[in-house]
């Protein structure tokens, strides 16, 4: 059985991350979204983060959610992944992720990583842009899920 850990801190979870998982969970056996701490956040806000996903990501039976707060290698290590999951969607993504995955080989052997690119459709989403959106007031209906919307709107990814 293949498992793919799906790192990022998700903050905000975002329709581009769930349809990379969505279409990495017809490829591969498990998927382990893996919800990473910010250090400057909360421990209670990864806790929110975690809840939101697992409600966003409920009809995929072979998704699991779950925080951490160790190495990326380390924790695939703990779940058993065999391989690291990265969404690519600008050259700028591709040099860090790629930076990373130098860095996860040398760290740990053998531990893969795949790169896959969102539906064009959300290629411009990301978590900053929503929560600057969030931030002011706009719409971000067309950038989450309804329960991270309500989430950002009353404070509780805050």
């Amino acid at each position: 059985m293949t498992t793919v850990l799906y790192p990022g801190t998700f903050n905000p979870i975002h329709n581009g991350h769930t349809d990379l998982i969505q279409r990495a969970a017809g490829l591969f056996d498990k998927i382990i979204l893996g919800i990473a701490t910010s250090p400057q956040k909360s421990p209670n806000i990864l806790k929110v983060r975690v809840e939101l996903a697992e409600a966003v990501l409920q009809d995929l039976p072979n998704v699991e959610v779950r925080g951490f707060n160790s190495l990326t290698v380390d924790f695939a290590n703990e779940v058993n992944a065999q391989i690291i999951l990265k969404g690519i969607r600008t050259v700028t993504d591709f040099e860090y992720e790629f930076q990373m995955l130098g860095m996860n080989r040398v760290l740990q052997p053998g531990l893969e990583t795949v790169f896959l690119a969102p539906s064009e459709r959300y290629s411009y989403i990301s978590s900053t842009l929503v929560r600057q959106i969030a931030s002011y007031g706009g719409d971000i209906s067309e950038f989450v899920h309804p329960l991270v919307a309500e989430a950002l709107k009353n404070g509780t990814l805050t």
